[in-house]
């Protein structure tokens, strides 16, 4: 998809980030297209196996409606790294020492708390992944820092399900959220990429408050 690379309109694309954790390279393409079939692009394979990178490759090179971001990004390196590999954005469980709004792609950075938001919002960035947001305080934490914290603007990820989404996707000052749901291990380890289109499907109608960027509508 050609759109412009800002979080803001790459968080825009869908209700749901996909969270993926890709155990084996070649299940990488055939994911991709079960899930943007289903309508979700913006997808986040995650830093956790050895085959991260290549599935990060193999997605940008082949699957064209894909937006593939790396997410368990933890260094400026591994931002440069995962870059190179073709992601379109990188996704931090925390705030990277000196990594700032500036860089190779664009980086959402990890928060749980008011400190680490103020923190961040002093290196320009205005959007953030609230996580782990089931364990931080969830919806209430949200709601109380919309008010001091006008500016910012989350993805909440961590223990979010298709039950618990409707519930975050109603805050005004909720993107998206981040879900590893749509893609269950079972699912992927069989092939079974209708069923991951089906729940892809599901996930992309959500409703959620926050409109999206002019540039979307």
């Amino acid at each position: 998809m050609t759109l412009p690379m800002t979080v803001d309109h790459i968080l825009a694309l869908a209700p749901v980030v996909p969270v993926l954790i890709i155990e084996d390279a070649a299940d990488a393409i055939p994911l991709a297209r079960a899930l943007t079939r289903g309508g979700l692009f913006a997808l986040e394979v995650t830093l956790r196996t050895p085959a991260a990178l290549e599935a990060i490759r193999a997605i940008a090179g082949e699957v064209e409606d894909a937006v593939v971001g790396a997410g368990t990004v933890t260094s400026a390196a591994a931002r440069q790294a995962v870059a190179n590999a073709g992601a379109r954005f990188a996704v931090s469980p925390g705030l990277i020492a000196g990594e700032r709004i500036e860089g190779p792609i664009p980086l959402l950075p990890g928060i749980a708390t008011a400190t680490e938001l103020m923190a961040g919002l002093d290196h320009g960035f205005t959007a953030f992944k609230l996580f782990p947001a089931s364990v931080v305080g969830g919806v209430s934490l949200l709601k109380a820092l919309a008010s001091p914290f006008p500016q910012a603007v989350f993805c909440p990820t961590g223990g979010i399900d298709a039950a618990k989404a409707p519930d975050y996707l109603k805050e005004p000052n909720v993107a998206c959220i981040g879900g590893s749901w749509v893609a269950p291990r079972d699912a992927v380890a069989a092939g079974d990429w209708d069923r991951i289109t089906e729940l892809a499907r599901a996930a992309a109608a959500l409703p959620r408050a926050r409109p999206a960027p002019a540039i979307l509508t």
